[in-house]
């Protein structure tokens, strides 16, 4: 069913330090939009096509679209505020009953929003948002009280426990809660132990599903696990050592297996609770231990580029890295 066009607002801006949120508020806008026109009747603005001046022409330009216009715009938080007075604040006034368009900034450091836009974007009528990361001991409260609108209630170290393994992102910590929440039921009451079996580190999580990948030769699904990582704010230089290690824990698990040890043997021997071990033995079983020793060797390689040894820009690296690791050409 396609989304009212009644809800539509003319202008948004999402901005803050949260980028994880913001990401995702721009897929689910986008989602919707793309419900509404299909991704004909949506402009994407980004790198150097995101000007003020650009953005605003488009939005002067007559269109033979059909429907509702959108149009998305990324870097706003690099605008300059005098640039904005000049070419968006009159356009924006007199913008279309049939167009939207949404303007998202990633705060950092010195990078701000320039207070026009969102002047400029309230005044069309539109929605200003701003994504702010929770920090320090505000963290706590907030994962508690995130977990009581999810109807379940963590206590004080159980909370803690969970930012200690998913880490501050709080898009993160939201997943992570309303995976316990499913888990336990609603009304549940979680500590320590809880949380550390069923909630790990949405890096470790993915790493994992990256492995699993590498180890069937699935390249398409590496490339996706790969990618879902980076965006999440993964650096290349920290992944790659972090895959190299859970590759190594596989390959160690698929020698015992073939050298006639039992799960049971494997488990008594392994670093982490019984629920990872089982997951561990269960993909080390399906997996070829030449194609990981092969991974582990292009990825070492891959580290040493990430290094400034090559000439390459780091993300070609490591997608010429997973084509040569699952034999698919990058």
């Amino acid at each position: 069913m396609s989304t009212p066009a009644a809800v539509w607002k003319p202008a948004y801006l999402i901005h803050g330090d949260d980028h994880g949120r913001i990401t995702e508020r721009r897929s689910g806008l986008r989602a919707r939009a793309e419900a509404e026109s299909d991704s004909g009747g949506i402009e994407l603005y980004e790198g150097d096509d995101a000007q003020p001046e650009i953005v605003a022409g488009a939005l002067c330009a007559m269109t033979f679209a059909t429907g509702r216009r959108f149009l998305v715009v990324d870097g706003v938080e690099r605008w300059k505020d005098d640039a904005v007075k000049r070419h968006l604040v009159p356009v924006l006034a007199a913008i279309g009953p049939d167009t939207t368009v949404a303007f998202f900034g990633r705060e950092d450091g010195r990078a701000k929003v320039p207070a026009s836009l969102g002047k400029a974007v309230a005044a069309a009528g539109g929605v200003v948002r701003a994504e702010t990361a929770v920090k320090g001991r505000e963290m706590i409260p907030w994962v508690r009280g995130e977990a009581g609108r999810h109807g379940i209630e963590l206590d004080g170290v159980a909370a803690a426990t969970l930012v200690g393994e998913v880490g501050e992102r709080q898009q993160r910590l939201v997943r992570e809660l309303e995976k316990l929440a499913l888990y336990h039921g609603r009304g549940a009451r979680l500590g320590e132990d809880d949380v550390r079996v069923l909630a790990a580190s949405s890096s470790e999580t993915q790493i994992w599903g990256f492995v699993d990948a590498v180890a069937g030769g699935d390249g398409r699904r590496a490339v996706r696990e790969y990618l879902a990582l980076r965006e999440q704010g993964e650096s290349l230089p920290r992944l790659v050592p972090m895959i190299a290690k859970r590759i190594r824990e596989v390959l160690g698990i698929a020698q015992q297996l073939a050298a006639g040890a039992s799960p049971a043997q494997v488990k008594a021997g392994f670093k982490g609770s019984p629920w990872a071990a089982d997951k561990r033995i269960k993909e080390a079983r399906g997996a070829d231990p030449d194609r990981l020793r092969v991974a582990l060797e292009t990825l070492a390689d891959l580290e040493l580029d990430t290094r400034g040894g090559s000439t390459l820009d780091q993300e070609t690296s490591a997608l010429l890295a997973i084509g040569r690791i699952t034999g698919r050409a990058a």
